[in-house]
């Protein structure tokens, strides 16, 4: 849960497991840091009884239950299937507490524009995060309803104490015909799911960045002020394969 330390870019590597009848559907999502050690830091699958998409993230690899003590987070889909919404572990407002002080954070908002130009092409994605206090912590976010999330809050443009990042618009080569991103060689494979997340005043600062490098891995950097279920849930959101999003 915590930001990347500042000027320190977390390397990570996701890979998708779809083995067997089940998984093809419901593959597993697996987080390591992109080190020696291949450090295991989160794993995430799609719930399947669940009416939108919806995915639970926890820290042990063979526990993927709502219940149980490893689940950190979770990443839930509208019907449309464009916009999601992460969450931490904490409670639902309408269990919570009257002060909301164990009712779950809102950790990020995302946010797919169908695309104009049909199937083709680059997707247009928007991300909001809470901002970041003087002291470099998350600024917490407790709406006790639907209508004071992040998503809702964007929006309206009730922007205070959010931050909103968008994805890198590719720029479009003639020698390979294809819209391209500088990855500084952490991606080698082409796919409609490569992106990197900026703020418009500086897009040179990749706050985060995720691509293809095998049918089934993919890297996953991130930097400062996002943290890793933030940075894994925006990638599950991008797997997320709904028509309105291609």
């Amino acid at each position: 849960m915590e930001p990347a330390p500042q000027g320190v870019t977390v390397k990570c590597r996701v890979t998708r497991d779809q083995r067997g009848v089940d998984k093809s559907l419901y593959p597993l999502y697996y987080l390591h840091l992109d080190n020696e050690k291949k450090t295991f830091l989160l794993a995430g699958r799609k719930r399947k009884k669940s009416t939108t998409s919806n995915y639970l993230i926890s820290i042990d690899a063979t526990d993927l239950s709502r219940g149980g003590e490893n689940f950190v987070g979770k990443l839930r889909s509208n019907l449309m299937g464009t916009k999601f919404t992460v969450f931490d572990n904490a409670l639902n407002p309408e269990r919570a507490l009257p002060d909301m002080s164990n009712a779950r954070q809102e950790l990020a908002g995302i946010i797919y524009e169908t695309n104009v130009l049909g199937m083709k092409g680059p997707r247009r994605m928007t991300v909001i995060i809470p901002g970041m206090s003087k002291d470099n912590e998350r600024v917490p976010l407790r709406p006790r309803n639907e209508c004071d999330g992040l998503l809702v809050r964007y929006q309206n443009r009730r922007m205070e104490n959010l931050i909103e990042l968008h994805n890198k618009t590719p720029v479009w080569n003639e020698e390979t015909a294809s819209h391209v991103l500088n990855f500084n060689g952490r991606v080698t494979q082409a796919s409609v799911k490569n992106f990197q997340i900026v703020h418009n005043k500086d897009l040179d600062y990749i706050v985060m960045q995720f691509g293809r490098i095998a049918d089934d891995i993919f890297t996953l950097d991130y930097n400062y002020p996002m943290c890793a279920v933030q940075a894994f849930a925006i990638a599950l959101s991008s797997f997320d394969g709904k028509i309105a999003c291609e």
